[in-house]
């Protein structure tokens, strides 16, 4: 399964209403993450388990949910994370 498919996987944990992944690794090719074969993601995640939360708080429970793809297929994450509410 790709890094993208294990990602959407670990995230149903957060139940999104909506989910986008786009891997922007292209954009840094030669970069010390990318030969590492770390991968840079933008996520886009909407869900109803932010309310209440500020933004370090989303973005803690984006990086709990994907645990150990943090260590090594994931070298960058740029989250952007809403409340349905926020849509």
């Amino acid at each position: 399964m790709s890094t993208e498919g294990r990602m959407r996987e670990l995230l149903t944990v957060l139940a999104p209403e909506s989910l986008d992944i786009a891997d922007d690794s292209a954009a840094h090719a030669g970069h010390q993450g990318a030969r590492s074969g770390g991968g840079h993601f933008v996520i886009t995640i909407v869900s109803p388990r932010f309310q209440g939360q500020d933004r370090v708080a989303r973005h803690r429970l984006v990086y709990a949910a994907l645990g150990n793809l943090m260590r090594k297929e994931i070298h960058a994450l740029s989250i952007r994370a809403f409340t349905p509410d926020e849509i």
